[in-house]
This record gives structure tokens, sequence and C-alpha cells, in this order.
């Protein structure tokens, strides 16, 4: 399985109250169709969690091929995944694979680069999630739903009777995020039946943020091992897991996600003075915020 050039990024919305230049700035890389589809969002913190990714995948393309960043041009397949277009100069740079999640103040990317045109298939997805739990309902009726979920296998480690209610909870993110990450690379989303889609973790030591990423967990669907993933399990901060998925490729190395500022996601863009943009982002800001517990 070759090894390839791994670029994990992750950006905290909480570090970030766009200033109107900024957010004109931001709107003018990405393209018309995509501002229409953030428009649709009611909430802010939802408007900007969804450009961040888009300057994400903006930034790694152009950094990857070296083609200019405004001129990065990004359409959709059939099931509404995201993907590069590339023109004429461009066709000579390795393959890319990239993949963006988003939850609470956190947006992530994850991405590898073939090293040529020759490179077998490969992907990768990635997905983050928030350890906590917000639902009506006890923790315990909540399990009792989703239990249908995991395997009897997964779930022999979420309800470890020496694991308390965090560590609980903590195990079923982990779960939830691999799985995640693994559907998000087929282009599935969570479709399939993921009670068959059975996930050891890795044990060797905690998940912990010091240490992390966990690379020895591993995936079985329909009882058969799929040797073909490899996975990578990160802890961001102690409220925020996360896990990627490599089919048919491993990582250089593993290394932990780095959190970049805002002006390392941007290039200054001539347009963002234009009116539309200006006027845009005018009602974007007017978007109200989540409320937050």
């Amino acid at each position: 399985m070759n090894k390839h050039i791994c670029s994990r990024w992750a950006f905290d919305l909480s570090t970030w109250t766009p200033t109107l230049p900024q957010l004109a700035h931001a709107v003018a890389a990405i393209q018309p169709e995509e501002r229409k589809r953030l428009m649709k969002f009611h909430f802010i913190d939802d408007f900007l969690s969804s450009l961040i990714g888009r300057l994400l995948m903006r930034k790694f393309v152009s950094t990857c091929s070296n083609v200019p960043y405004h001129q990065v041009q990004f359409a959709r397949d059939v099931r509404g995944k995201p993907y590069w277009v590339q023109d004429q100069q461009s066709e000579s740079t390795p393959p890319l694979s990239f993949n963006v999640s988003h939850q609470g103040k956190l947006v992530l990317l994850a991405g590898v680069k073939g090293d040529s045109k020759d490179d077998a298939e490969f992907g990768i997805g990635t997905d983050v999630m928030k350890i906590e739990y917000n639902g009506g309902k006890p923790l315990s009726e909540f399990f009792r739903l989703m239990q249908s979920k995991f395997s009897p296998q997964e779930w022999s480690y979420i309800g470890r009777p020496q694991h308390n209610e965090r560590a609980q909870l903590k195990a079923f993110m982990r779960h939830w995020c691999l799985k995640e990450a693994y559907v998000k690379e087929l282009g599935v989303g969570i479709t399939v039946d993921l009670q068959k889609i059975s996930f050891a973790m890795d044990t060797t030591h905690p998940l912990e943020e010091a240490s992390s990423p966990l690379c020895g967990s591993t995936l079985c669907c329909n009882g058969t091992p799929m040797t073909q993933w490899h996975f990578e399990e990160h802890l961001l901060t102690p409220k925020y897991c996360a896990a990627i998925a490599f089919r048919n490729c491993l990582p250089l190395e593993h290394a932990k996600f780095e959190f970049l500022p805002f002006e390392e996601l941007i290039e200054q863009s001539p347009k963002a003075d234009q009116p539309d943009v200006v006027a845009y982002c005018q009602k974007a800001l007017l978007k109200p915020h989540k409320r937050h517990e």
C-alpha cells in the first residue's frame, strides 16, 4: 500500500468573529453556486462553518497543485460530494483526495496527494464529533435506541461496566466518528447497515490530546477484514474527537491536526469590494446565532 503526503487542518470558529472586509474576501473566493448554497443556512454558525470548509478545500488544492488560489474550481458529483475540476494545465498534477467535516466550533479538512497520475485509486474521509449529549432523554435511553447501529463487539466496548457515563459517551463518539469517516469516503452517508460495519478499537493506550493519533483501530464489514483501509483517531481538544479513514493508502507520517488562523485560509481578492459581494455579506451577518448550552 503506497504512502501519501497527508494534510490535517483544523479551524476553531470560536477564535474568529468575522469583520465585513474579512467575510467579503472569503465570499469572493468561492463560486457563485456555493454562495447560493451557503445563504440557505438559517444560522450564521452553519454559514461560517461551511464557508471555512470551502476555504480549506481551496487552500489544499492550490497548495498541492500550484494552481492559483482564485483559479481553483470545484463541482459536485451525483451524491453531492465536492471534487476538484482540473483544467488542461493541471492534468499532470498527481491525484488528490480530500474531505471536510464540521461540528460545533471546529471545522476539519483531511487530504492526501498521490505520487503520480498512475497512482492506484485511493481516498480519504474524516469526521469530527463533540463529546457531549444534549438530548432530552436520559443517556441510558439514548444508548438503548442507538445500540442497533453497532455490532455486538462494538457495543461491548462502549458499554463496558468499568466505564462511567463520560467514558461511555467518549467511546460512543469515537465509534461514530470512525463509521462516519468510512461512509463519507465511500460517499454513501449513513444509509448503510451500520451494524455490519464493525470496528475493533485501538486499546494500546487511551485516546488523549497529548498522545493522539491512535492508528491501530481496524474494520470488518459483514465479518470480512477490510485490510485496504487504515484509520487514525484524534482527540483535538478534551471535548472533540475526530477520525480519518484512508482507503488504499497510508499517510507518510501520523501527525496531529494543525490549527490554522483565518489569515492562512484566504488570499486577498479584488472582487471583495464589488457591491454584490458586500451586500451578500451584510445579509449573511444578519443571520441569528444558535443558542449554545
